[in-house]
Parts: structure tokens; C-alpha cells; sequence
């Protein structure tokens, strides 16, 4: 008699169900990244016509939460290369 589990067969990583802070963890980059995309579409013209040498037309705000976004990605990172 065999049990199941949730066992990769390859790496030996085993599945663990995720409690409240880890969904949170998993949540809060992207919500970043749709705030920053929010702000952006959502700038004022004068912001993205300004005359600063700015690659990207963005303000303050949607490079904070991109910013927010890309120090809040190592959650994910651990999720996809198997990492508790």
C-alpha cells in the first residue's frame, strides 16, 4: 500500500500549505505592481511631460510601488525554486 503525498519526485521538495502571513507575503507584490500601473496611467499629463531626463514616464508614486513591488518579490522567488 502506497501513500500519497505531496512529494516531487525529482528535488524531494514537499508541498507545505501556506498559513495567512505567507498568502499575505504572496499577495503584496503584486498588488504593488498593479499600483504602480494604476499610478502611471492614471498621472497627471504634467507628470509625464515633464522636462526632467526621465527614462520612463512615471512620477514618484509608480516608482515607489515598483520599487515596493521588486523588494516584495522574494516570496515568490522561494515559491518557484522550492525554498521554505
Amino acid at each position: 500500500m502506497t501513500t500519497s503525498s505531496a512529494t516531487d519526485k525529482g528535488t524531494g521538495w514537499v508541498a507545505q500549505p501556506l498559513s495567512a502571513a505567507g498568502w499575505l507575503g504572496l499577495a503584496a507584490s503584486p498588488t504593488f505592481a498593479f499600483m504602480a500601473w494604476i499610478a502611471t496611467n492614471h498621472a497627471p499629463p504634467s507628470a509625464l511631460c515633464s522636462s526632467g531626463s526621465s527614462m520612463l514616464p512615471t512620477d514618484g508614486m509608480s516608482a515607489m510601488y515598483l520599487l515596493m513591488s521588486l523588494f516584495h518579490l522574494s516570496p515568490w522567488l522561494k515559491l518557484a525554486f522550492g525554498r521554505s
